[in-house]
């Protein structure tokens, strides 16, 4: 291992739970030295790719079984217009069957090919179907992105009688009452499946907390099993998160470890996963998932990419999850997203200076996965933050053109979506055209060193001066207020160039030394790329 993580793992060991605002700022200087050398290092080594993910799903997509062979026929189309991957929503069967989004996980090794919980398929449609879409995204190069659902367990087949100690909801540190006699539904038997792919069924020692206790089945209360422990390194609101629904995976459980392991492995070899998007970090051992990725490195021989779900705007928080995972995941840039919420809702009045101002893309950029909206932000979600419909454009240009961060597109920012929940009609807009425009401006002209212009509170811009391999570089100007202007160095003299978006006609003409006068319109954004006719 590493010497420099050597010590600063002795250093978090060390400190257990006091970690003060004085020990985050030094941790993670020291950890923004070494990434800035891992950063260096990679970018020495890069292979001219930029890479977008695409959301390929939303959280009301139709329960029509569907969805793996629309994406499948989508590939060619994906594919030419951009994008490098798909993160796909959670593959295995929930506990509301053909009807769970996922997140209700149930059983990890049904993918939509057993008769469990009143149906073969999952939401999304077969095992079968699930194949063939990865065999198409493989056959155009896209990677394909598991949603890896490993915090909790829904929809239990047999009740279990044990001991558990209830604790107090808004304080999971408290205890309530004394260890009491309860029932739960903890055994996951998994009779559909009878054993094939794993042989582990899960009882009530696996976990170390449930919501529910069929001795008082009309009281809401949450139980930590007696004589368990919920982890210490995760998120400290409520006093301690670790448990956040259902039957609550107690990772730390031998056999826990070695089934979560192999299911990573199945999903890898069996499946033909390229990578993974990890749920609920926040709520899991801060150490599993550093340990879990480098397992499965050593025994698949392959270098993964991981990206966590760990929502909050706290960076001192993520600061210490970067440190104690070594900066072994990437991370959603959960603050950009509520600054483009924020620009969005203030227009005019918001300093596109401060765009970036808390984002871990400007902390940490070779972390970041930068993302507009996702299934939690959309509406009628739970946390619901849908950036708006006019800034939306201009926030993919953010993060769509700019050489930091890895960017993730939403999949009703891309095809739309039309849905209705509690009697609320719901209608997204599609943006496909412009984003078709921005990826294809991001594979052939975001290249190069980057020069930024971010000198006035309505009007920001930065150019790209491209690479022997992709010349021409781009210019970009976006205002969140009247119509705008900038002189802009994009490096190539006495060139043309056009604005892809088409909102600005007449073409920009450098000068000799390379500075070009670039313009937009008021509330727009205007992309300037080298004149494919000159």
């Amino acid at each position: 291992m590493n010497s420099f993580f050597s010590e600063l793992r002795k250093r978090l060991r060390d400190v257990g739970k006091a970690v003060t605002p004085e020990l985050h700022a030094d941790i993670h200087k020291s950890v923004l030295a070494w990434l800035g050398l891992r950063t260096k290092e990679r970018d020495e080594k890069a292979v001219e790719v930029n890479g977008v993910i695409l959301q390929s799903f939303h959280w009301y997509l139709p329960a029509d079984q569907k969805h793996w062979q629309r994406l499948a026929e989508a590939m060619p189309q994906l594919a030419q217009a951009g994008f490098t991957a798909l993160w796909l929503p959670p593959a295995c069967k929930g506990a509301a069957g053909g009807y769970d989004v996922g997140y209700g996980i149930y059983d990890l090794y049904d993918l939509g090919e057993f008769n469990q919980k009143n149906s073969i398929p999952t939401k999304y449609g077969t095992r079968d179907e699930l194949l063939a879409l990865i065999r198409a995204a493989k056959k155009v190069k896209l990677q394909i992105y598991a949603d890896v659902v490993f915090n909790h367990k829904l929809g239990g087949d047999k009740e279990e009688e044990f001991e558990a100690i209830p604790v107090d909801e808004n304080n999971r540190t408290h205890d309530v009452g004394p260890p009491e006699k309860i029932k739960s539904y903890t055994h996951y038997e998994y009779a559909g499946r009878a054993g094939k792919y794993s042989p582990m069924q899960y009882h009530w020692y696996h976990f170390d907390g449930v919501d529910f206790n069929a001795r008082k089945a009309g009281e809401n209360r949450i139980y930590r099993i007696k004589d368990k422990t919920f982890a210490d390194k995760v998120e400290l609101e409520k006093g301690n998160y670790d448990f956040l629904m259902g039957s609550d995976v107690d990772v730390d459980h031998p056999e826990v470890k070695a089934d979560l392991l192999h299911s990573g492995e199945w999903m890898l070899e069996e499946i033909g996963v390229d990578g993974f998007r990890l749920d609920a970090i926040k709520h899991i051992q801060g150490d599993f998932f550093q340990d879990w990725l480098d397992a499965l490195e050593q025994k698949t021989g392959r270098e993964l990419f991981a990206v966590g779900e760990y929502w909050t705007t706290n960076n001192d928080t993520l600061n210490w999850y970067i440190a104690n995972t070594e900066g072994r995941l990437s991370l959603f840039d959960v603050n950009l997203h509520y600054n483009f919420v924020t620009a969005g809702q203030r227009g005019r009045e918001y300093d596109l200076r401060k765009i970036f101002d808390t984002s871990l893309v400007q902390r940490v950029p070779i972390l970041a996965v930068t993302f507009v909206d996702n299934h939690d932000t959309q509406p009628l979600q739970a946390l619901q933050s849908t950036v708006e419909a006019w800034f939306k454009p201009l926030a993919y240009a953010l993060i769509l053109l700019r050489r930091e961060g890895y960017p993730c597109v939403f999949y009703p920012d891309y095809f739309g979506a039309e849905y209705e929940d509690k009697g609320i009609i719901i209608k997204l807009p599609s943006h496909q055209w412009m984003l078709n425009k921005f990826l294809a401006a991001r594979s052939g002209y975001a290249y190069g060193p980057q020069k930024d212009y971010f000198d006035h509170a309505n009007v920001i811009g930065w150019t790209r001066l491209g690479t022997p391999s992709h010349p021409g570089g781009l210019a970009v100007l976006i205002s969140n207020g009247d119509d705008g202007e900038k002189w802009m160095d994009i490096g190539h003299p006495n060139a043309r160039y056009q604005d892809v978006t088409e909102h600005i006609k007449e073409p920009v003409l450098t000068n000799r030394e390379g500075w070009g006068h670039f313009r937009c319109l008021g509330g727009k954004v205007s992309v300037w790329v080298r004149d494919a006719n000159q």
